[in-house]
């Protein structure tokens, strides 16, 4: 199944930026909801945000509101995520996904390699 493939991720400062973004090729997943998700070292994968197809709706975790902003350019079938005011407990692998709905953001594709996270304090 395609994967997605992520970038962006590095190292930042405590209240730095980053830009992740997700890509799929060949065309894959281009109208569907896609989201962002992220693991920490020993911790479960969770959910961070995501944006229907037309990019006009977005939902967050409650963690990341009003740090972090996802878009997506559909003629460039990529994903961002814009990271602000990065905390220390924002490290973490951070992958993409297409996803069934804002309503539910159960996976509907394969994960990719993702993009390492790491804010230092």
């Amino acid at each position: 199944q395609v994967q997605p493939v992520e970038s962006g991720g590095g190292l930042v400062q405590d209240g730095g930026s980053l830009r992740l973004s997700c890509t799929y090729p060949r065309r894959a997943f281009t109208f569907e909801t896609k989201a962002w998700f992220r693991q920490a070292p020993g911790k479960e994968r969770e959910f961070v945000a995501a944006i229907g197809w037309r990019g006009e709706s977005t939902i967050y975790a409650v963690s990341v509101k009003d740090r972090f902003t996802m878009s997506r350019d559909n003629a460039q079938n990529t994903a961002y995520l814009q990271m602000t005011s990065l905390k220390p407990e924002d490290t973490a692998v951070y992958y993409c996904n297409a996803v069934r709905g804002l309503g539910d953001t159960t996976v509907i594709g394969s994960w990719g390699q993702g993009t390492q996270v790491i804010v230092s304090s």
